[in-house]
């Protein structure tokens, strides 16, 4: 098989968490050449496994996959990062005559492919040493007003987030503008988003399902091996301790929140999460929101078009 001619349009494969993202794309590898690019914020860093519910290796033996596992949990992996290397992904599988598929949704991530990224300064880690010790001296509310004083759109886009406030302060401050108020780099290929939900109750409950599981199957040991390596107490709140249920896992390996309430708590926010998922993949990616099987039919005949 041979891919097409020069700028193929890339499949792009998203659904709101715990949908079945993964097994659909293994569906499709298994008929198809097909290899998968992950994007998912927390499955590039080594070590949250059960956690990020990322592939098992009986998974990987499926299909080739990439992005995972390529940061070390100490790190901050950002989106210039993860474009980079998954742009050099999709070079390397379309080189091999083969068809790479993104799957993820994690909306920076997918933005960074299909827009571009903001043409923003290289990280100042000493000016946002500052910054991270001014959080501490004057609070996050006191860091937000200064960003509402010169725009309150850009602070309602920091979500009370410490790490965008900082870094939102870091460009302003060395600049005089936002990192929202810069350009974007040009995509280096074509996407075709392919977006699929169940309907809510069925999502819900396919939620509460993986999230008993993962606790069962011993996501608690595995955040307390993370608090190890990075303290959930550091201000900024480090990267990797945003994920989705650490925080309540590691409550429950410390025996300060019963399975019970971590399994309920867990389940509310990554409901919450979902919903903001399928927001933006119909706001910002402009997707519709098909059915499972009506998106897998789509994308096998992509495919076959693709090997034809």
């Amino acid at each position: 098989m041979t891919a097409p001619p020069e700028f193929p349009t890339i499949p792009l494969l998203t659904a709101p968490t715990a949908a079945g993202k993964t097994a659909l794309s293994l569906q499709l590898a298994a008929q198809f050449p097909v290899e998968i690019v992950a994007a998912d914020a927390f499955t590039v860093y080594r070590g949250l496994d059960l956690g990020t519910a990322k592939p098992t290796p009986a998974e990987k033996q499926v299909a080739p996959h990439h992005l995972l596992d390529v940061a070390e949990v100490s790190e901050n992996f950002d989106v210039a990062q993860f474009r980079t290397l998954a742009e050099a992904a999709i070079a390397d599988i379309l080189s091999r005559g083969k068809v790479p598929l993104v799957v993820g949704g994690t909306g920076f991530y997918l933005s960074a492919l299909t827009r571009g990224v903001p043409l923003t300064p290289p990280a100042d880690r000493a000016a946002q040493a500052q910054l991270e010790a001014e959080l501490q001296e004057r609070g996050l509310d006191a860091l937000l007003a200064d960003i509402a004083a010169r725009s309150p759109a850009e602070a309602a886009r920091m979500e009370r987030n410490p790490r965008r406030i900082i870094r939102a302060l870091e460009v302003q401050r060395a600049t005089g503008r936002f990192p929202s108020e810069f350009g974007y780099s040009a995509p280096s290929y074509r996407y075709r988003a392919f977006a699929f939900a169940p309907p809510l109750p069925d999502l819900e409950g396919k939620i509460r399902e993986r999230t008993a599981a993962m606790l069962g199957a011993g996501w608690p040991a595995e955040a307390e091996w993370l608090a190890a390596q990075v303290s959930p107490e550091r201000i900024p709140r480090p990267t990797v301790w945003q994920a989705l249920g650490y925080a309540e896992a590691l409550a429950v390996a410390r025996g300060t929140l019963d399975l019970p309430e971590a399994e309920a708590r867990i389940a509310l926010l990554t409901r919450q999460y979902a919903k903001r998922q399928l927001t933006w993949i119909r706001q910002q990616l402009g997707a519709e929101v098909a059915d499972r099987a009506e998106v897998a039919r789509e994308l096998e005949k992509l495919l076959v078009g693709w090997a034809g």
